[in-house]
């Protein structure tokens, strides 16, 4: 312990040294010890992310660009107060909330995490049996009547990684060899797969048909009215279908619109996920950051977070862009005439044929008896909006890898992520449960707590049955991003409470500034989240998001009372 407080002294004079120095000078210390935003980067940089920003580029192409940066500015904002907040104080958020604020938005916070990390824990599960089953693993493995086919097969294989992850968890504090190196694969294959996203793109960029930098630099402008209508490549797909305001044309645009939307969300979820304002404070008090690392913590969340992210995620979206958007999925050819009529060929062997079937019994279904047959102009872009799995995500490795490698490649960065992953927001977890109970870290409780999310995502057959084993982390995504208000309004308030921040609380233009950047945050955030709860709940979803309200208001903090903390 003498050692640790001895490193924490040394890093502590060395932020005082060079905080009257120029901006490089500052900059190399903050690089040396920069630490908790690259925890953050690696829960961000997993399968989730992943999943969404390939979607994002499946549907919206290079215009869906702005999305996922534009989240995580927000999330940046968020935790640069999160981290002002808990620096200036030295103490534990869940306590500091149920204190001074109200024990209403505390265990609200504490508990949508927890229900997060299970949330979360159930794509992993699901994207790792998508690439073992379609990238990694022989066919014959997952045949009808094979070990690992099925609800029984999932279950399974979902068991023997949290039996992985569970080992990783459990040893963290104790450290050693075994677990380093476990680590470094593991970041090694994650950056493997990033590494070849981004040779996609320098390829695409070089190639003789280049890439539309015009409509890439145009992606990069936010566009919130996605929200409401497709992305403007689908107009040339929508116009056959019939004039607007047609119910053919209208259903189709609203059935875009949908998945446009739900992938729009999880991909802002994903940037930022309400588990990551619960890890980011503890990890800092961890390492025994006090209010002279504040400065180190801005540029940590700048550089160890943010810009890899941004970068990597791009270069997902484009690669994905320029691999499906607005492109017929194996098994079906269109070619259109040169009266612009489409003729569609389709192979009923194929495996996309299955979710092609549904999504046309869905439209009969919708448009009643009374609606016109499907043209195959209609049946063009119901093939195009079938969901790709991991094997045609793989695809997109296609271009600099060739296509067996790049079922390799992909197939190992996403297991790497979801192991990654699964393992964090196991830790995560832990740390909720022994904050609720007030049990220190390390200990039963906080083991016991681990297993929360860890079983919870084992679970995830139970309640997923759609094609896509990808496309699950875009429905829990949604979810998640429903819980992330608590913890921005939360904070908002924290960064406002005197009786807690005292002479630290900002002042004059400087806390002017800060509340106008954190209640914007919070603002979109909420606005998203009661938005999809409208869309996904609506009145029951808009009631208890009024009870949490009303009870806030109602029930506050008792002076120096710790009973609720």
């Amino acid at each position: 312990m003498a050692d640790e407080l001895t490193a924490i002294e040394r890093e502590r004079q060395l932020l005082a040294d060079v905080q009257d120095k120029g901006l490089a000078t500052r900059w190399t210390a903050y690089a040396r010890l920069s630490g908790p935003g690259w925890v953050q980067s690696a829960i961000t940089l997993g399968g989730g992310s992943l999943a969404s920003a390939l979607y994002l580029g499946v549907l919206g192409g290079y215009s869906l660009l702005w999305l996922q940066p534009f989240a995580m500015i927000l999330g940046v904002i968020m935790l640069s107060t999160i981290g002002y907040v808990t620096l200036s104080t030295g103490e534990r958020p869940f306590r500091s909330i149920n204190r001074h604020v109200s024990p209403v938005l505390g265990w609200s916070w504490a508990l949508a995490v927890a229900a997060a990390n299970i949330i979360w824990s159930m794509p992993q599960h699901s994207l790792a049996y998508g690439v073992l089953s379609q990238n990694l693993l022989p066919a014959d493995w997952f045949a009808d009547g094979a070990l690992l086919a099925g609800f029984g097969g999932k279950l399974l294989v979902a068991a023997v990684l949290l039996a992985i992850c569970t080992v990783i968890t459990w040893s963290y504090d104790q450290g050693g060899w075994g677990l380093r190196l476990y680590e470094t694969v593991l970041k090694l294959v994650v950056a493997m797969i990033v590494l070849c996203f981004f040779g996609v793109v320098i390829k695409l960029a070089t190639s003789e048909a280049g890439l539309p930098w015009g409509e890439l630099l145009a992606g990069l402008i936010p566009d919130f009215g996605q929200f409401f209508r497709p992305a403007d490549s689908f107009l040339p797909l929508l116009e056959p279908l019939g004039e607007a305001g047609s119910a053919v044309r209208d259903y189709w645009n609203a059935a875009i619109v949908a998945q446009q939307r739900d992938v729009i969300i999880s991909a802002a979820a994903t940037a930022v996920g309400i588990n990551m304002t619960f890890m980011y404070p503890y990890s800092m008090l961890r390492k025994g950051w006090t209010k002279e690392f504040r400065g180190l913590a801005r540029f940590d969340l700048a550089t160890g977070m943010f810009i890899p992210f941004m970068l990597a995620t791009g270069c997902v979206v484009i690669a994905a862009a320029a691999r499906f958007h607005t492109q017929l999925p194996p098994g079906f050819e269109a070619i259109e005439g040169a009266d612009g009529a489409v003729q569609l060929t389709v192979d009923e062997s194929g495996p996309k044929f299955v979710p092609y079937s549904k999504l046309m019994s869905t439209r009969d279904t919708a448009l009643g008896a009374d609606a016109p047959a499907a043209t195959d102009a209609e049946r063009r872009l119901a093939a195009i909006l079938v969901k790709r799995d991991a094997f045609d995500m793989a695809k997109a490795l296609e271009p600099i890898t060739g296509p067996n490698i790049a079922n390799v490649v992909f197939g190992l960065g996403v297991l790497a992520m979801t192991l990654s992953t699964i393992s964090v927001l196991m830790l995560i977890s832990g740390t909720v449960v022994a904050e609720m109970f007030d049990a220190p870290p390390g200990g039963a409780v906080h083991k016991a707590g681990t297993l929360v999310a860890g079983v919870g995502g084992v679970l995830w057959p139970l309640f997923w049955q759609g094609d896509s084993q990808f496309y699950l982390a875009v429905v829990t995504s949604v979810f998640g991003f429903m819980l992330l208000p608590f913890a921005y309004i939360t904070f908002a308030a924290l960064l406002n409470n005197r009786s807690l921040l005292g002479e630290e609380m900002p002042r004059g233009g400087t806390r002017l500034v800060a509340n106008a950047l954190v209640f914007f945050a919070a603002a979109a955030a909420t606005i998203g989240a009661v938005y999809m709860v409208w869309i996904k709940a609506g009145w029951i979803g808009i009631g208890l998001i009024a009870v949490v309200v009303v009870l806030t208001a109602m029930i506050r903090p008792r002076g120096d009372d710790t009973a609720s903390a």
